[in-house]
């Protein structure tokens, strides 16, 4: 369960700097429901370190909201994984 929280943290890290790529370079971009899915189901921590690195996102209220929410739950998830 550990590896499975770790690689979609990645997943989620790597997603914002893609979107963020895409971004700079007008591509096509990952849709918001799509970042933001991956914060709340496990990826919080990722995508919330992904918004900071790579300064994505960081000024939409949606995001100022939900991944820190996101990251909390990741991190209590990852507590009692820990823990077990």
């Amino acid at each position: 369960m550990i590896k499975f929280l770790l690689v979609w943290n990645a997943v989620s890290f790597f997603l914002m700097g893609y979107d963020k790529k895409q971004s700079r370079n007008r591509g096509q971009r990952i849709p918001e429901k799509i970042l933001l899915g991956f914060s709340l189901l496990g990826g919080g921590i990722g995508a919330f370190l992904g918004s900071r690195v790579f300064h994505h996102k960081t000024k939409k209220t949606a995001f100022r909201i939900i991944l820190p929410i996101g990251f909390l739950l990741s991190a209590v998830v990852f507590f009692y994984v820990l823990i077990q």
